[in-house]
C-alpha cells in the first residue's frame, strides 16, 4: 500500500479536500499525479466523479437543458464546466469526451479541472448552508 488513492472517487475526494483547504497548487499537483498514474482517461474519470458529486447520481440521464445566459461570453473554463456538467447530466459521454479532448488540445485542461473542482466544492457548501 502506497497511500495513493486507488480509484477515481478516492482521487476526487482527495482533490476536493485539498480545494477545501484552499491549496490550488496541491489540487493541480494531484491532478497531474492522476494523469501520470492513469493517463488522461484517469483524469476524465475524476472529472466524472466531480460532476457526479456536484449533481448527484440520481439526476444523470434526466434530459436537462443547459440554461446559462451569456455562456458564449463566459471564460473558457466556465463554459467548459457548464457544458461538461450538462453532458454528464444528460449521460452524453461523446460530448463529455469531446469537451475533455478539446480542453487538452487547447492546453486548458488544468484550468478546467480546477474550475470543476471549485464549482463542485461551492455546490457542496451551498447544500450544507
Amino acid at each position: 500500500m502506497t497511500g495513493q488513492p486507488s480509484d477515481a472517487y478516492d482521487d476526487a475526494a482527495m482533490i476536493l479536500g485539498l480545494a477545501l483547504d484552499g491549496d490550488t497548487c496541491a489540487v493541480a499537483g494531484r491532478l497531474d499525479d492522476v494523469v501520470v498514474r492513469s493517463g488522461t482517461s484517469g483524469a476524465y474519470d475524476v472529472a466524472l466523479c466531480l460532476a457526479a458529486t456536484m449533481i448527484g447520481d440520481q439526476l444523470q440521464g434526466s434530459g436537462a437543458a443547459l440554461d446559462f445566459p451569456g455562456i458564449d461570453d463566459a471564460p473558457y473554463d466556465v463554459r467548459w464546466v457548464a457544458r461538461f456538467v450538462s453532458a454528464y447530466v444528460n449521460a452524453d459521454r461523446p460530448t463529455g469526451e469531446a469537451l475533455f479532448g478539446a480542453a487538452i488540445a487547447d492546453g486548458q485542461l488544468p484550468t478546467c479541472m480546477i474550475a470543476l473542482t471549485d464549482s463542485t466544492l461551492e455546490t457542496l457548501r451551498r447544500r450544507t448552508d
